[in-house]
């Protein structure tokens, strides 16, 4: 699930306490596949970003707005309860750092990577196999968990980010660097 969401000490709190009960309950897979779904909304969702980090809504309004979303979405009774406990305790705001936590913890238990793959097109499945085949032998034989998206402004090659790492080598990076080293000729 790479994302730009980062940790928190209060958020790695919450993290660890979900992590626990959905592997207790035996939902951890469950709670993940929420939680993923809960970050793309995020990210596309300027209300659901609202709800959560308004001052001006209540925290029970938070509550029973995040609830409702996770009884839309048919979450895990675990995720929906989690997501109402933590309104309650006028924590929504720290749902990002939640998530990030949660992976973060998951990866840990099961060794697998989460790695953002940008390119300039959408690449085919053969393509696919090859680059997580690359970053599987660079990662040690650890299994990459590969997040494709399209950017057309990389003009061409790939950019990779496992965990904070980024690999750049799009075409517009190298064209901004030979522009870089000729002004300075």
């Amino acid at each position: 699930m790479a994302m730009d969401f980062r940790t928190t000490e209060v958020g790695d709190r919450y993290a660890q306490a979900l992590f626990d009960l959905a592997d207790e309950t035996g939902a951890l897979e469950a709670v993940r596949a929420d939680l993923k779904s809960l970050a793309a909304a995020w990210k596309d969702s300027a209300d659901l970003r609202r709800l959560a980090t308004s001052p001006v809504i209540s925290d029970d309004d938070q509550g029973k707005g995040l609830v409702a979303i996770a009884d839309k979405a048919k979450f895990n009774p675990t995720t929906r309860n989690f997501l109402g406990l933590l309104a309650q305790n006028g924590r929504s705001g720290d749902l990002t750092a939640v998530i990030a936590g949660f992976e973060r913890l998951y990866a840990k238990k099961t060794g697998v990577v989460a790695a953002e793959l940008v390119s300039a097109q959408a690449l085919d499945a053969g393509q696919m196999a090859k680059i997580k085949t690359a970053l599987r032998a660079a990662l040690g034989g650890r299994d990459p968990e590969l997040t494709a998206r399209v950017d057309p402004s990389i003009l061409g090659g790939l950019k990779v980010k496992v965990g904070s790492k980024l690999y750049d080598a799009s075409l517009k990076t190298k064209l901004d660097q030979m522009k870089f080293a000729l002004k300075r000729a």
